[in-house]
């Protein structure tokens, strides 16, 4: 590895692969690792880019899974489609329908076999030695029992690996929960499930008989020395130094965003004329302001964080007491740090009652109904990643995506809350 050249692009920043520079946590990827070797299904959550998806990459062989990536416009139909797909069938429509209405599936499964094709399906009408055709499989993608049989059918043995699971509708999430007990309990089958989220339980929430049978990974926790750790890395890999008073400044002020630090410490090091791993040690000058390089970085985001405030306040449709709008104000109108910490139901709502025009007199079933959709409205006004997410157990609301944390704090708010069509505060 000595000998080694890196660009600078390769080892910090954004990347689609795992970053060179990655460090494993011992609470996140030996828990994960661990959880690998048992039966149970693995959610994986955590707030948006914050090493979900590369821990995945990291410690799982891509032989080892298939991936299937979550669409908000699913049924949990689609995604057993899908699972099927990707396991390697061929899905095509049947002209039988299933007891819902819904048209069934015809599965065709060809994979190689000493050198020649088989398709694995329903009884067989040939066999040969180096090859058995049979009748495409007729089955029902609402029944989660025949996708257990149509998998068992061609001996899959990998795990399976729902990427975005935020994105599915709560009802979508709902069913599928209800299918992984099934999935748990009548095949080896494991799933592992990847959704921005910060609580730990949103799936047993959905089904109570999950208990015992889940095991959750919480991908969000960075530690300070494992901040550290990853500047560290980087800086062996580039032979660098990078100053220490800057690398102190910038954990202080990146809300343990590993993806900010990731970026912040890019453009300081391109900036100082480094864009490749060093011949020797080479110490980097950095003489600007830490907070503000982080502005930049999160001011970036700033046309995304504006669409997402108009987006939210309009809501689905007009609505007489515009909720989704209102829910906005206490998060424009609250210090960070309170942001930072989420909000309990209780302090939204004496918020929201103190502001809104229908003050005492608002509807507490109005306040939940708009809570439990946020995600779903996000998702259908586009905002990729999602910021706001309710969590139904601990009954709270939480900042998902810490970059807005930072931007927000560099706002005017009433420029927000005029943008949002909320009164300024004090007004």
């Amino acid at each position: 590895m000595a000998n080694e050249t890196y660009n600078v692009d390769d080892v910090f920043g954004v990347v689609r692969e795992v970053p060179l520079n990655y460090v494993p946590r011992e609470k996140v990827d030996q828990a994960f690792v661990e959880a690998l070797s048992r039966t149970n299904h693995i959610v994986v959550y955590g707030g948006s880019k914050q090493g979900k998806t590369c821990l995945r990459k990291h410690c799982l062989q891509d032989d080892d899974y298939i991936v299937v990536q979550c669409s908000n416009r699913w049924s949990a139909a689609d995604i057993n489609a899908n699972i099927l797909k990707r396991a390697g069938y061929e899905i095509t429509q049947s002209t039988q329908i299933t007891a819902t209405g819904r048209q069934k599936l015809l599965a065709k499964f060809t994979a190689g076999i000493f050198g020649a094709s088989a398709e694995a399906g329903g009884e067989s009408e040939s066999e040969n030695s180096n090859s058995a055709t049979k009748t495409p499989l007729e089955l029902d993608p609402e029944d989660v029992n025949d996708i257990i049989e149509a998998l068992r059918g061609i001996a899959f043995q990998k795990f399976i690996v729902l990427e975005d699971f935020h994105y599915l509708s709560p009802e979508t999430q709902r069913d599928f929960a209800i299918e992984l007990k099934a999935f748990h309990e009548n095949s080896d089958l494991c799933m592992v499930i990847v959704g921005v989220w910060l609580e730990e339980n949103r799936l047993i929430v959905y089904n109570g008989d999950l208990t015992g049978r889940v095991i959750p990974i919480d991908a969000d926790h960075w530690a300070r020395e494992e901040l550290r750790a990853v500047i560290e890395a980087g800086e062996e890999l580039l032979r660098i130094a990078l100053p220490e008073g800057f690398k102190d400044k910038l954990l202080d002020n990146s809300f343990d965003s590993v993806s900010i630090i990731q970026e912040c410490c890019r453009r300081a090091i391109r900036s100082a004329g480094v864009f490749q791993t060093q011949e020797q040690l080479t110490e980097i000058e950095f003489d600007g302001d830490v907070r503000v390089l982080i502005k930049e970085v999160v001011d970036e985001q700033g046309g995304r964080y504006n669409a997402f405030i108009m987006n939210f306040a309009e809501g689905f449709q007009d609505t007489r007491l515009e909720m989704p709008k209102w829910l906005l104000w206490p998060i424009l109108t609250a210090p960070i740090a309170d942001l930072e910490r989420g909000f309990l139901y209780a302090d939204i709502r004496r918020s929201l009652q103190s502001a809104h025009p229908e003050g005492q007199n608002l509807n507490p079933g109005n306040i939940t109904q708009t809570l439990q959709s946020a995600a779903s409205l996000q998702v259908a006004k586009n905002v990729k990643p999602i910021v706001l997410d309710y969590d139904a157990t601990t009954r709270k609301m939480s900042i998902v995506d810490r970059g807005f944390l930072i931007w927000l704090d560099n706002q005017d708010r009433d420029d927000l809350l005029e943008l949002a069509g909320l009164p300024k505060c004090g007004s």
